[in-house]
């Protein structure tokens, strides 16, 4: 049975809320029964509705689907919410910088990591692990098949951010990385499992700067992605 266009703008923004990636119109057709020429109808109403400057939430077409993203405007009074709901994560100069790559990079294998940096993150790895800042994306299809890694969610909402696109410069990243995860009062000492990993000491603010512009330069390169065993 057909919707009222109050109810189908409503549904539609309710399946964009719950879907972690865009949704295309092929996809809103098959839940909703409804035409695609209805569909774009009510997708451009409901994106004009939430262009004010009175919502803090809009939705935008992007990639081939619709996603919500928050207002840029709005970012900087998100991560301070978010920030006050999580005690601080103190990080490492070397995790600081191999979460440098990998956000800029991902998704990226431990190889491609360590090529980049120069020095073993495998200690490092484990730590942004178990820090949830970092999680696993299946295999590279290459000889050895290794694990690939990506930015979590617990990442995203640390930096506020509702989408990779809305990374910052390579610039501002090191002084937002403090900010989001509690490190104004300092980088935290590198844990001893981190040096007999790497075998590196503290290195210079602008390392990090230098790690994720190599990653950036690198970004694009070859191999398929494959579901991880």
């Amino acid at each position: 049975m057909s919707m009222s266009p109050g109810e189908l703008r409503g549904a539609l923004e309710a399946i964009i809320y719950a879907a972690e990636e865009p949704v295309t119109v092929e996809q809103m057709a098959a839940v909703t029964g409804e035409e695609k020429l209805v569909l774009r109808a009510a997708l451009d109403e409901l994106v004009a509705s939430t262009a004010g400057d009175d919502r803090g939430i809009e939705v935008r077409k992007v990639a081939g689907g619709y996603k919500m993203y928050t207002k840029p405007q709005h970012h900087e009074v998100v991560r301070r919410f978010i920030k006050a709901l999580r005690p601080p994560v103190q990080l490492t100069m070397p995790a600081l910088e191999t979460l440098a790559v990998i956000a800029y990079k991902q998704p990226a294998t431990l190889p491609e990591i360590q090529e980049i940096r120069g020095v073993n993150c495998a200690g490092v790895i484990k730590t942004l692990l178990e820090k949830r800042l970092i999680t696993t994306a299946g295999r590279k299809a290459v000889m050895g098949r290794p694990i690939l890694y990506r930015t979590s969610k617990e990442f995203m909402m640390r930096f506020g951010l509702a989408d990779l696109d809305e990374l910052p410069s390579l610039k501002e990243f090191e002084q937002l990385a403090r900010e989001a995860l509690g490190t104004e009062e300092g980088i935290a000492p590198i844990e001893p499992e981190e040096a007999a990993a790497s075998g590196e000491s503290a290195t210079s603010p602008e390392t990090s700067q230098r790690s994720a512009a190599a990653a950036a330069g690198a970004n694009g390169a070859g191999g398929e992605t494959v579901p991880e065993a």
